[in-house]
């Protein structure tokens, strides 16, 4: 991928769709934590400490390369996005919740993804080696992350009637840049992508599947309700695989380290579809006692 392309353009378009995601949050969305802690706190602790242990665990049980490891790190570190909002939409998540989330990680991400993922550079790569993250760097993934989600909150406060005409423009925005991208990773690394599929597709499989098991099954043992648990599956379920490639391409400089969250993006959607209509199917909403969720 052009040089040019990798150091600006992808910075630039990914910002574009941070606003876009900063356009869907208010201050109220992190306020609202309060008024449902338990559930936030469990999707968290799913988030940052079992689907972290579980990536940890899948690079080493299937003894993946120490760059494409780094690259499953700097996957599970990633947080939900947007499109998290459209699948709890679809299958009768707690929408408000998804919200609440996003909020939540858009901030949480800013430190703990630098910090995985510099982590996993010092335990993977023990030669030292082909890809680091500076402080100056995480100075740059936090900017990536946090500025454009407060300039698209802020212009969401300012500009309601302008928010409205963007949404739906941004989304269809992101999805392309996303396919984009994936395209891009695959074209550069074209001749070895058939190894990386091989090296790297049951784990990124295995962890999708994590991913929404856990963020489902984990909230209902504990209590909370199939609305805030279908919310919760489909936050952690679909990590924002553009900001780890992004990330991987820009901050990394390493096309390799982008391979997991490319392969990830190929099974995500399609697993976390099927996934809903499970669950439409097989355990369906209860209105009469599931009806007292969060505005």
């Amino acid at each position: 991928m052009d040089s040019g392309i990798i150091t600006i353009l992808l910075p630039l378009a990914l910002a574009i769709i941070m606003i876009g995601l900063g356009l869907e949050l208010t201050p109220k969305d992190f306020a609202r934590v309060t008024r449902h802690p338990k559930a936030v706190l469990l999707a968290l602790f799913c988030q940052l400490v079992l689907l972290v242990g579980i990536a940890f665990l899948l690079c080493k049980i299937l003894a993946l390369p120490p760059v494409l490891a780094v690259g499953l790190m700097l996957l599970a570190a990633s947080p939900g996005g947007s499109t998290a909002n459209l699948f709890s939409y679809l299958f009768k998540g707690d929408i408000a919740l998804n919200i609440t989330l996003t909020a939540i990680n858009s901030v949480i991400a800013a430190v703990s993804l630098p910090l995985i993922v510099n982590l996993s550079i010092q335990h993977f790569m023990n030669d030292g080696q082909q890809i680091t993250l500076q402080f100056s760097k995480i100075l740059q993934v936090f900017s990536i992350i946090i500025i454009p989600v407060c300039i698209g909150m802020l212009i969401r406060h300012f500009a309601p009637k302008f928010t409205e005409k963007m949404n739906k423009p941004l989304r269809i925005f992101a999805v392309v840049f996303l396919i984009l991208i994936i395209i891009g990773a695959i074209a550069k690394e074209r001749h070895q992508i058939m190894e990386y599929l091989t090296q790297v597709g049951l784990a990124t499989v295995i962890f999708c599947l994590c991913s929404l098991l856990i963020g489902y099954f984990v909230p209902r043992l504990a209590g909370i309700s199939s609305t805030q648990a279908r919310a919760c599956a489909f936050e952690i379920g679909i990590h924002n695989s553009t900001l780890a490639m992004t990330i991987a391409l820009t901050v990394m400089a390493s096309s390799t380290a982008a391979m997991p969250a490319a392969v990830y993006s190929l099974f995500m959607y399609f697993f976390a579809a099927i996934f809903g209509f499970l669950l439409n199917r097989f355990a369906p909403v209860q209105p009469a006692t599931e009806s007292q969720q969060t505005a």
